[in-house]
């Protein structure tokens, strides 16, 4: 076990957030593999419980070389998807590559002939100086390597990134069955890979425009039912449009929030220089090079009426800080509450190099501890704030609150946030990939989430934190790294942690030690595991498609 000493997440120790010391290499974790693409059996350890019903989907990063070039960045792995098929207490095993348009470019020209975030396209050998020369004035084309997570739209399950394409998928057999672009039917040119869904289907998404008057935010909503069987995202339509502070450099963003009657747009100072993106071929740089976090501009959170669209004038101002994931928001007597993982430095996403997660022994150390920890966070957001709002005084009545908003000017609400941990999730590394009971618990006030501790690069735990309690309950094991954490209810559900939680362990000590691991999300006691004799890299997001 690494040794740790934890500074706090927002202080830092010199230019060092933590001193940990002695972390074990995980090269192995950010490794090519192959697909296994026709269903093999496990090994159950344990006992799967007999009432789970459907497939555990997993996306992420599957090959990260073609030929002798390899790619920069975690995301720039091409997408490997996983199915882990659960039936009567048995598990069978599947994964596939992806063939997006970007996978079989490379793969027929052996090369990397498609830039990704961080990653610019090799020139073609098989030209001259001169044609290589001009063909770095080529347009940057958005890739369509959807690595990042499964989500739904109308019944159909698609992989997702942060471009303006998705391809939808067979869920049953994962096989690519058909490329989307956004931009066919709204002018975005992007979306998250983390939609919202409402109970009725319908879905909202956020993504970027970028016109002559400079860029901007666009609140998405898909309806939740086809016209036709072919239909993808017809209907589509753009709710809110957000015009961005900085015209030539809008925030990033992976996520955002929703509550029964808003959306929360977070626009965080990680920018992106737009100039440098489109001139980012030419001098052999990828997207990643032109984002970069600016800790004078502070966070505002913008709040968007869902049904009508209208963008209330009153912007919540915090501190710099970072997000990737809510976990969750709601409204109560009058305020709509936010809870989502939160660092208070935005430079992580360019520490995920591929050569500083294989590195080891105090080069590692160096990495981890001079990346700032991520913390579950709530702030609180009056909706009603008008003329008569008084001035310099915390408009925050909620009970046991600490969280503050407080009316600084005419349209400005300046607010602080609750810590949702006790001193403990220190020892762990703080919370990343947060999730809850969403089909039950999403837009409502709630109790319990899950997550990953990270006392590594990447998770190196399991966590439910209890929000009335202020404690946390931890699987962990020495040398195991737990993805994302789903939650999945139990058919006679009577509380909110009534169900399992599920999550893929790969370790780098052992080959082909994958296995799918099962916890009662009550008392996170492990209830059986499946083990899968394959190696598979650590990945990003996943989503429980139940059986009918």
């Amino acid at each position: 076990m690494a040794n740790v000493t934890v500074s706090g997440p927002g202080v830092k120790k010199g230019h060092r957030y933590t001193d940990v010391q002695g972390l074990p290499c995980i090269a192995k974790l950010v490794r090519s593999v192959d697909e296994t693409p026709e269903p093999i059996g496990t090994a159950i350890r344990g006992q799967i419980p007999s009432w789970i019903h459907g497939s555990f989907l997993r996306n992420g990063p599957g090959k990260f070389e073609f030929g002798n070039k390899s790619f920069n960045h975690w995301f720039d792995g091409m997408a490997l998807m996983h199915q882990f098929r659960i039936e009567a207490g048995q598990v069978t095993y599947r994964s596939r590559f992806l063939h997006s348009s970007s996978y079989r470019a490379n793969s027929e020209h052996d090369r990397i002939v498609v830039s990704e975030f961080g990653t610019v396209s090799v020139p073609d050998p098989c030209k001259n100086f001169f044609e290589r020369f001009l063909s770095r004035f080529d347009k940057m084309q958005p890739t369509d390597n959807a690595s990042v997570s499964f989500v739904k739209y109308k019944g159909d399950y698609y992989v997702s990134t942060e471009t303006n394409f998705m391809h939808r998928v067979d869920p049953e057999t994962l096989e690519t069955k058909e490329k989307v672009d956004w931009g066919k039917f709204i002018a975005v040119n992007g979306a998250t890979a983390h939609p919202h869904t409402e109970p009725d289907g319908t879905t909202y998404n956020m993504g970027n425009s970028y016109t002559g008057k400079g860029a901007f935010y666009n609140i998405i909503c898909v309806p939740a039912e086809k016209e036709r069987p072919v239909d993808t995202l017809e209907g589509a339509k753009v709710v809110c449009r957000i015009p961005s502070v900085d015209k030539g450099k809008p925030s990033y963003y992976h996520s955002f929030a929703m509550t029964e009657n808003y959306v929360v747009f977070i626009e965080q100072p990680i920018k992106m220089d737009l100039l440098k993106i489109l001139s980012g071929k030419i001098w052999g740089k990828g997207i990643s090079k032109a984002v970069y976090w600016d800790p004078k501009q502070e966070t505002i959170f913008h709040v968007i009426n869902k049904h009508t669209g209208k963008l209330n004038p009153v912007k919540y101002h915090a501190k710099p800080l970072s997000t990737f994931h809510q976990i969750n928001a709601f409204e109560e007597d009058g305020f709509l509450v936010m809870d989502m993982c939160c660092s208070d430095d935005g430079k992580a996403i360019n520490n995920y190099m591929i050569q500083n997660l294989r590195k080891a022994g105090e080069d590692l150390d160096e990495v981890y501890n001079t990346m700032c920890r991520v913390f579950p966070r709530r702030f609180v957001l009056p909706l009603t704030v008008d003329n008569d709002t008084p001035l310099g005084q915390n408009l925050n009545t909620r009970i046991n609150s600490p969280a503050t908003a407080i009316r600084i000017a005419k349209d400005k609400v300046y607010c602080t946030h609750e810590d949702l941990h006790g001193d403990d999730l220190h020892d762990y590394g703080g919370l990343e990939f947060p999730q809850i009971n969403y089909a039950k618990y999403n837009t409502r006030p709630y109790r319990y989430f899950y997550g990953c501790g990270f006392r590594h690069l990447v998770g190196d735990s399991l966590l439910k934190m209890d929000l009335q309690e202020k404690k946390m309950k931890v699987w962990q094991h020495q040398d195991l790294y737990p993805s994302e954490p789903v939650f999945v209810p139990s058919p006679d559900a009577t509380e909110e942690d009534d169900g399992v939680i599920l999550s893929v362990v790969i370790t780098p000590i052992a080959e082909n030690s994958t296995f799918l691991l099962v916890l009662d999300a009550k008392t996170f006691e492990e209830l059986g595991r499946a083990e899968v004799p394959v190696n598979i890299p650590y990945g990003f997001h996943g989503a429980f498609n139940a059986s009918m």
